[in-house]
């Protein structure tokens, strides 16, 4: 990802949820993501789980359900993850 993507998307995650989040946290939880993760129901759950912490932002069952069902369904990687990133900014 490209480094002023990844400033991009820490100032718009920071603004949306009005909380502060730090480039090392953020870091620090992609550094354990792999394609498994992504494929992995139990690793994903706990990825979803991770970022709702590290956000402090609560994050409903059936939204983490949701989130499971989409990623699972569209195949997600960790190698376009960046597009879907951008996608969403827009």
């Amino acid at each position: 990802m490209s480094k002023d993507l990844s400033k991009d998307v820490l100032s718009s995650i920071n603004k949306k949820t009005g909380k502060s989040i730090s480039e090392n946290a953020v870091k620090k939880i992609a550094s354990g993501v792999t394609a498994d993760t992504m494929q992995n129901e139990a690793e994903l759950r706990k990825l979803i789980k991770q970022v709702s912490e590290m956000a402090k932002v609560k994050v409903a069952d059936s939204t983490i359900n949701d989130i499971v069902k989409a990623v699972k369904a569209t195949g997600m990687s960790t190698s376009n993850m960046e597009s879907l990133i951008k996608m969403m900014m827009k």
